[in-house]
């Protein structure tokens, strides 16, 4: 998985080059927390099996199955937007680098474009890559509301890339369902201790150090 393999390297964000999943986690927890212990727990399990699902989808989800009242205004949608981005904004922006990140992203962005397709609302990805220090890294930071797919698309098209020689860098079977269905490889990342979500072949590592060596 050497650097020079690749024509560029697309990467997700939480948990793929900060270890802000349980910030998340836990900020959807709390989002839920005053309709009681169930509906937390449906909402963080929902939450963990839909990894890199935009928050806006499982928003909707939550509303009409788990709650079971009309579907979200505008400005109901906002208002939960706009708390959960109070609950993990800073939170992440001052979490821990997954281990190796910092060193792939310096030195495979000397080589390659690199890019961000990450399920975080656009916006907000952008504050947080910036004030994290990491916006000269890359060539596009994207987010939702598009789809993964659609963003890997896009960046495929928008950069004449060849998807063969692309690298997806992802955590979550979203991730492996938008490099598969643009057909780039894939490398999926498992924190040790965490449940392989990928199907068998797919080639997984604890962390990104060995892509550094």
């Amino acid at each position: 998985m050497d650097t020079k393999d690749w024509q560029a390297i697309i990467f997700d964000f939480d948990g793929v080059i900060v270890e802000s999943g349980d910030i998340k986690t836990q900020a959807f927890a709390e989002l839920y927390r005053s309709y009681g212990e169930h509906i937390v727990t449906e909402v963080v399990r929902y939450h963990r099996q839909n990894g890199g699902m935009s928050r806006y989808q499982k928003f909707r989800y939550f509303q009409q199955h788990l709650l079971s009242k009309p579907p979200l205004t505008i400005a109901e949608e906002h208002m939960l937007d706009q708390h959960f981005s109070e609950l993990v904004i800073e939170a992440v922006i001052a979490s821990q680098a997954v281990a190796g990140a910092e060193m792939l992203l310096q030195k495979a962005a000397a080589r390659i474009p690199l890019f961000v397709a990450s399920g975080t609302p656009e916006n907000e990805l952008r504050t947080i890559v910036k004030r994290r220090g990491l916006s000269h890294y890359f060539t596009e930071v994207r987010g939702s509301p598009l789809s993964k797919q659609t963003l890997i698309a896009d960046i495929l098209a928008s950069y004449a890339l060849i998807p063969a020689r692309v690298l997806m860098i992802g955590d979550a079977m979203a991730d492996y369902h938008g490099a598969t269905l643009n057909r780039t490889a894939f490398l999926g990342r498992v924190r040790p201790g965490d449940e392989n979500p990928f199907p068998e072949h797919v080639k997984i590592v604890p962390d990104l150090c060995s892509l550094t060596t």
